[in-house]
């Protein structure tokens, strides 16, 4: 698979009742737990002081991710994603020997 690094901001619409928010945020974090164990989110943050997410994602191509993986999230209609394919780099200290 390859990997991609995804910056993610999520706008919650107007209107939204604040309990469907929450259902919707619990469904969320259960779906994140099995593309984790899929091997499909490697890496989440949350840049301090900012409503965005930035994480290491892997598919087997671009489409792959938006369509299967990041399509699959409960947010995803409120999400907003900046995708760019990553590739190793020479220096790269966790990169295998």
């Amino acid at each position: 698979m390859k990997e991609f690094l995804v910056e993610i901001t999520t706008t919650v619409p107007e209107g939204i009742d604040p309990a469907e928010v929450d259902r919707i945020r619990a469904a969320e974090a259960v779906r994140a737990a099995e593309l984790v164990a899929q091997g499909h989110l490697y890496r989440l943050w949350r840049p301090v002081g900012e409503l965005r997410s930035v994480g290491v994602w892997c598919a087997d191509d671009e489409t792959a991710l938006r369509e299967k993986v990041l399509g699959s999230l409960p947010l995803w209609p409120w999400m907003t994603a900046v995708v760019t394919p990553l590739q190793s780099h020479p220096n790269d200290p966790g990169r295998a020997s």
